[in-house]
Protein backbone atom coordinates (compact mmCIF):
# COMPACT_ATOMS: atom_id res chain seq x y z
CA UNK A 1 0.00 0.00 0.00
CA UNK A 2 1.10 3.55 -0.81
CA UNK A 3 0.73 6.29 1.76
CA UNK A 4 0.00 9.56 -0.05
CA UNK A 5 -1.76 12.87 0.56
CA UNK A 6 -4.24 14.84 -1.53
CA UNK A 7 -4.29 18.61 -0.97
CA UNK A 8 -6.63 21.40 -1.99
CA UNK A 9 -6.39 25.01 -0.87
CA UNK A 10 -8.63 28.03 -1.04
CA UNK A 11 -7.58 31.46 0.25
CA UNK A 12 -9.35 30.84 3.55
CA UNK A 13 -8.90 27.08 3.92
CA UNK A 14 -6.38 24.33 3.21
CA UNK A 15 -7.27 20.64 3.38
CA UNK A 16 -4.84 17.72 3.24
CA UNK A 17 -6.31 14.22 3.16
CA UNK A 18 -3.98 11.30 3.94
CA UNK A 19 -4.78 8.11 2.01
CA UNK A 20 -3.58 4.56 1.61
CA UNK A 21 -3.92 3.31 -1.95
CA UNK A 22 -2.76 0.14 -3.72
CA UNK A 23 0.43 0.07 -5.79
CA UNK A 24 -0.26 1.36 -9.30
CA UNK A 25 -2.83 3.92 -8.12
CA UNK A 26 -3.13 7.06 -10.23
CA UNK A 27 -3.59 10.74 -9.48
CA UNK A 28 -7.20 10.48 -10.65
CA UNK A 29 -7.95 7.60 -8.27
CA UNK A 30 -6.39 9.51 -5.36
CA UNK A 31 -8.50 12.60 -6.08
CA UNK A 32 -11.72 10.59 -6.34
CA UNK A 33 -10.94 8.58 -3.20
CA UNK A 34 -10.07 11.69 -1.17
CA UNK A 35 -13.67 12.95 -1.06
CA UNK A 36 -12.52 16.48 -1.95
CA UNK A 37 -14.68 16.59 -5.08
CA UNK A 38 -17.80 16.20 -2.94
CA UNK A 39 -16.54 18.56 -0.24
CA UNK A 40 -15.63 21.33 -2.70
CA UNK A 41 -18.21 21.50 -5.52
CA UNK A 42 -16.30 24.40 -7.09
CA UNK A 43 -13.68 21.93 -8.36
CA UNK A 44 -14.45 21.41 -12.05
CA UNK A 45 -14.60 17.63 -12.33
CA UNK A 46 -14.47 17.76 -16.12
CA UNK A 47 -11.19 19.71 -16.20
CA UNK A 48 -9.18 18.95 -13.06
CA UNK A 49 -5.70 20.44 -12.96
CA UNK A 50 -3.41 18.56 -10.63
CA UNK A 51 0.22 18.09 -9.76
CA UNK A 52 2.58 16.23 -7.49
CA UNK A 53 4.68 18.44 -5.21
CA UNK A 54 4.12 21.49 -7.42
CA UNK A 55 4.85 19.78 -10.74
CA UNK A 56 1.80 19.66 -13.04
CA UNK A 57 0.99 16.12 -14.14
CA UNK A 58 -1.67 14.16 -15.97
CA UNK A 59 -4.44 12.36 -14.13
CA UNK A 60 -3.13 8.97 -15.28
CA UNK A 61 0.26 9.57 -13.58
CA UNK A 62 1.11 6.59 -11.35
CA UNK A 63 1.79 7.54 -7.74
CA UNK A 64 4.83 6.69 -5.62
CA UNK A 65 5.15 6.28 -1.86
CA UNK A 66 4.88 9.63 -0.06
CA UNK A 67 3.55 11.67 -3.02
CA UNK A 68 1.37 14.70 -2.32
CA UNK A 69 -1.26 15.22 -5.01
CA UNK A 70 -2.32 18.86 -5.31
CA UNK A 71 -5.58 19.95 -6.91
CA UNK A 72 -5.16 23.38 -8.48
CA UNK A 73 -7.82 26.08 -8.65
CA UNK A 74 -8.42 28.03 -11.85
CA UNK A 75 -6.64 31.37 -12.01
CA UNK A 76 -8.87 34.36 -11.47
CA UNK A 77 -6.49 36.70 -13.29
CA UNK A 78 -3.86 35.87 -15.87
CA UNK A 79 -0.55 36.81 -14.16
CA UNK A 80 0.98 38.07 -17.42
CA UNK A 81 -2.00 40.31 -18.14
CA UNK A 82 -1.99 41.65 -14.57
CA UNK A 83 1.70 42.51 -14.95
CA UNK A 84 1.02 44.32 -18.25
CA UNK A 85 -1.75 46.36 -16.64
CA UNK A 86 0.49 47.34 -13.71
CA UNK A 87 3.27 48.32 -16.12
CA UNK A 88 0.85 50.41 -18.20
CA UNK A 89 -0.01 52.50 -15.13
Amino acid sequence: MLEIEVAFAKPEEQVIVPLQLPEGATVELAIKTSGLLARFPEIDQTDIKAGIFGQVCKLDQVLKQGDRVEIYRALIHDPKEARRQRAAK
